[in-house]
């Protein structure tokens, strides 16, 4: 196994050394999260931070990079509130990747792909067309990280669209019926396949598969 030190890295080409810390970690999750400002401009952009924060209250929270250049995602829920979360289907990856152009405030990237608006419930943020889950979330508080200068975004979960057929009898949902994608660094696209699913660990329990009793 190749070793890589802290000096290596340092001393890497900055692209290269992107991509090998973002793709090391392992299989991100890959979402569309869609805004829009008070002027009624709309954006959407592919992001792979979005993580689970807590359940009660129902949240979640994503990595902004450093306020150094316009954001407009971070504009429009500072200015509304409210944000969408949109999981990326196999047949998206194309549009979803594209949004991460840097198109000027005024343009949409609804507009420059085929990814498509889609209000529901009276919600102000647009949910993208066709997504197998999409959540709807309002801000709640940011936090800066000062070794990075970057901020995670705290939102608090208000709605939920997907299918019940994909949610199993205690509530967990089986992503891969879903179709969709996992991110592998900040380019790569990959579709996962349940292996198994297990019982709550226990100290001294054999770990037992729930695929059986589901």
């Amino acid at each position: 196994m190749d070793h890589f030190t802290l000096k290596d890295l340092e001393h890497m080409p900055s692209r290269y050394r992107a991509n090998l810390i973002n793709s090391c970690t392992g299989y991100k999750s890959c979402n569309l999260l869609a805004t829009k400002s008070k002027k009624g401009h709309t954006n959407v952009a592919v992001f792979n931070s979005i993580v689970h924060i807590g359940s009660n209250p129902p949240m979640l929270g994503f990595i902004l990079r450093p306020l150094t250049v316009p954001r407009d995602t971070y504009k429009n829920l500072k200015e509304t509130g409210v944000f969408t979360v949109n999981l990326v289907h196999q047949t998206m990856i194309e549009d979803a990747h594209h949004t991460a152009s840097k198109y000027a405030e005024h343009i949409s990237e609804f507009d420059k792909t085929a990814l498509k608006e889609e209000y529901l419930d009276e919600f102000y943020a647009p949910y993208v067309k066709n997504s197998p889950i999409q959540l709807g979330c309002r801000y709640r508080n940011e936090y800066v990280i000062k070794e990075n200068d970057t901020l995670l975004i705290i939102g608090g979960i208000e709605h939920i669209y997907l299918d019940k057929k994909i949610i199993h009898n205690d509530g967990w949902v089986q992503l891969d019926k879903t179709e969709a994608v996992s991110c592998i660094g900040l380019d790569g696209y990959a579709l996962p396949t349940l292996l198994d699913r297990f019982q709550y660990a226990k100290p001294d329990q054999e770990t037992t598969s729930l695929m059986t009793k589901s």
